[in-house]
This record gives structure tokens, sequence and C-alpha cells, in this order.
């Protein structure tokens, strides 16, 4: 399977030079021959402006759908929307689209933990599930950002057998050490390839930090971009799977009868 990262610069609260933008960069990445293309977190608007939030989001997903599910069908290539401001049911959630090499959307996934620190928790409302789904018949799932702290959201996603997580972001710069380690640890604990895609330059006060990156179960680094705008691309060679978990059978070796009554 061959990924390609979308490290995106957006303007804050200016939705249509993001969907303009997103869809320039998707067509560039096109050229490389992508199975699948993943944009950042909230692209349509930046994280995240809190005038107006209302105004600026997309509407049942209705533009996201119509742009970038007909980018998907027309270069028939899977994408990763990212996520957008969502308004829905008269609620603003953080929500995640994906759509097949068709166009249809195969998922959809409102972001369960809400960074409470900027104040997302008071603008956003709660998802209450995750999800998973399949490109290309290969099992995947998706996070969005604070989510990828929260490693027993990652074990649960994980114990469906995904192959793949893409993690979408908008992490700051401050903090681009743990984005890396995260990431990396996410990836090793479940065995699983990561695709985590952040944001890159300044939305509001915020500067974020890019370092979106490809990475082996094993923790490897195969692809890393920098701190500006950036297209990364690479192969994730799912079959070394097998052996890595027959290996070290993490899956195996498990005492979930011990988990239940520490995990609260």
């Amino acid at each position: 399977m061959k990924v390609s990262l979308l490290q995106m610069n957006m303007r804050l609260g200016d939705p249509d030079y993001n969907y303009d933008h997103a869809a320039k960069l998707i067509r560039r990445s096109a050229a490389e021959k992508p199975d699948v293309i993943a944009l950042p977190e909230t692209w349509n608007v930046g994280f995240f402006p809190k005038e107006n939030l209302r105004d600026f989001c997309d509407k049942e997903g209705e533009r996201t759908r119509q742009e970038i599910g007909a980018l998907a069908k027309e270069l028939g290539i899977n994408i990763i929307a990212g996520s957008i401001a969502n308004l829905k049911d008269d609620k603003i959630f953080n929500t995640a689209y994906v759509f097949d090499r068709d166009g249809n959307t195969l998922a959809t996934y409102d972001k369960t933990h809400l960074f409470s620190p900027l104040g997302e928790d008071k603008y956003f409302c709660k998802g209450s599930n995750f999800v998973t789904f399949k490109l290309d018949d290969v099992h995947c799932g998706i996070v969005i950002c604070y989510d990828i702290r929260f490693a027993e959201l990652v074990r649960s996603i994980a114990l469906t057998n995904i192959d793949v997580l893409f993690a979408v972001a908008q992490w700051p710069e401050t903090r681009i050490a743990h984005w890396q380690v995260l990431n990396k640890a996410r990836a090793i604990e479940n065995q699983i390839f990561v695709c985590c895609v952040n944001s890159c330059a300044k939305a509001g006060e915020v500067k974020y930090g890019g370092h979106s990156a490809l990475i082996s179960p094993w923790g490897e680094v195969l692809q890393e971009a920098g701190s500006g705008e950036q297209i990364i691309s690479g192969e994730l060679d799912l079959s070394i799977l097998d052996d890595i978990r027959k290996s070290i059978n993490v899956y195996r070796d498990r005492r979930p009868e011990l988990y239940g009554s520490l995990i609260k």
C-alpha cells in the first residue's frame, strides 16, 4: 500500500481557500500514484476559529463529500479526508471522512477525546464510537490528534485486527516530541503501521509543528516531513506483519482478565 500524507498549511476561518488548497495538494500528490491520500485535522477551518465557528462549519459533511469524494472518484484514489469542523443535528463535531476509489463514503468518525486545554470541549461535541474500515482489503482505523495519547482507544481499535492506523492532527510545535514518541509507541505496542499527518505553520496564536510520518510496526520511521508544507509518500510493506506478530506475540500473551479490574 502506497500512502501520501499532505502536510497542509491552512487559513484559520477561511473554508473557501482551504477547500481549494486541499484540492490542489490532492491533485499534486496524485502524480505519485498512491493508493491512499491523507489530509490533517480540521483542514477546512483550521484549529479552530472560536468566533463564528458554526458559520464556517461544513453542514452534515455535504461540501466535503461533494468535493473530496468527487476527487477520490475522478483520481481513482482512496482519500482519508482528515477531519473537518462539521455541523450535524445542530451540533458541532470534529469529523473524519474516508472515501474509497469510487468516491463512496466508507467511514465517518467523530473525535472522541476533545482537547480541553484549548477549549475544544466547549465548542465541539464528543463522539462516542471508534470506527474501522477497509481500503483495498486492508483493514484500517483512524484517530484524531489528542486521541493518540489514549492508549486504551488505540488498543481497542487494534484488537479488531487492523493493519494500518491513520492519525490526523493539528499538533503544536511546542509538543512535537510527544507527537513523534506517541505515534511510534502506538505502532510498536500494537504491531501496526501508523500514518500520522499533521498541519504546519501558524493558526491564530499557535504554531503547528508538521513532522508527519509513516511508521512501521517496529517503530522505524519510513518517511518523515519537516516543519513546512510538504507531501511525503511511501510504501507500507504489509507482508512483514505476520512475522512481527509471530516473533513477539503480544496479542497471544495479553492478560485481559487482569486489565478490566485496573482500568476505570
